[in-house]
């Protein structure tokens, strides 16, 4: 999906658990580039998120947040188009999740597919985080705050808009006047991206992530390492497609869709060599992370500059977030000094 030719606020972020990866890229990051031209954007942060699983590691989610920062600003966020916000310093969206739980219920929040998918990833049982079961209110929280329309996102986040726009429909419905606005989801070609391993979406849990500071050498390993398709013993013989993380990959970053669609039809005839696309594979993805590895080593050598750009970013923020924690109070009819 493709935003239209009217202006947007758009609200993105990332959790700061670890630097990004060619996941990140692929679902969000490069279309945020774009978009920033285009549109209002704000790029969150999201410190307090990371909590809801990493309470017990404060400093590296502290750590993580001047990580996600260079990530944003060597994939090429201009600073001077979007805002780059620390979530934890934003008092407003706490306060706004908080009134935002009393319109939702527990039961509600269990169904959510993408918490159902991740609390079954993390393997909680009923051990669960509270503010990891509340994730989805915080995000309506987030979301709402920056008076969004548009969240470019995976489509195993779409849930998470959903419930937003529940959320939304009904504080407007309790405050008998449109108080906030409801959002879309903007979904990429490829919205997902599996790991190097094949067995999963890539991530920093699950060890099958690629990251955006890759080496060239880190790089040819890691496509060496793909599974394509185990009965394709020798070049002569017909390949599969479905399934093949190679072409998967083919799809989501080569530039020449005609030549990828060539590939596909030769490997499945037969007479082409893994090794011929992990060569082609290899060379595109040096291509992409190369230049930004490097802007993210020049970034890292001026931290004085990227700490002005989220102090710059977050007072932006907090001024777009306070004013709407004042319109949902007031909205709700309650008390303010």
């Amino acid at each position: 999906m493709s935003p239209d030719s009217t202006p947007h606020v758009i609200l993105t972020g990332d959790r700061t658990t670890g630097p990004l990866h060619l996941g990140h890229y692929v679902g969000s990051l490069r279309s945020r580039v774009e978009l920033q031209h285009a549109h209002t954007q704000y790029l969150l942060l999201a410190d307090s998120q990371a909590l809801t699983d990493n309470a017990h590691a404060p400093d590296k989610v502290r750590h993580n947040v001047l990580e996600v920062a260079l990530d944003y600003l060597a994939v090429g966020i201009d600073p001077n188009l979007s805002t780059i916000c620390v979530q934890s310093a934003l008092p407003a969206l706490s306060e706004l999740t908080l009134l935002y739980l009393n319109f939702v219920s527990v039961a509600r929040l269990e169904r959510n597919p993408t918490i159902k998918d991740e609390i079954q990833a993390r393997g909680f049982g009923r051990d669960i985080p509270a503010g990891f079961l509340c994730y989805p209110a915080a995000q309506a929280a987030d979301i709402t705050a920056f008076k969004a329309t548009l969240v470019p996102i995976g489509d195993d986040q779409t849930p998470i808009i959903e419930q937003t726009n529940e959320i939304v429909r009904r504080l407007n419905r309790q405050a008998a006047r449109p108080l906030l606005a409801e959002a879309r989801a903007l979904v990429p070609r490829i919205g997902r991206l599996p790991g190097v391993d094949g067995k999963a979406k890539m991530s920093k849990s699950q060890g099958n992530a690629l990251p955006l500071s890759a080496s060239d050498d880190e790089i040819a390993a890691a496509v060496k390492s793909m599974y394509t398709d185990p009965r394709h013993l020798r070049a002569s013989d017909p390949g599969q497609i479905e399934g093949n993380v190679v072409f998967t990959y083919l799809d989501a970053f080569d530039p020449d869709a005609e030549m990828v669609a060539d590939l596909k039809a030769q490997y499945q005839r037969g007479g082409l060599g893994d090794m011929t696309l992990k060569r082609r594979l290899t060379e595109i993805l040096q291509a992409i992370i190369a230049p930004i590895r490097e802007r993210r080593a020049r970034y890292s050598g001026d931290l004085g500059y990227v700490w002005d750009v989220l102090r710059a970013g977050t007072e932006r923020g907090r001024t777009v977030t306070e004013t709407t924690r004042k319109v949902v109070i007031e909205g709700l009819g309650l008390f303010r000094l």
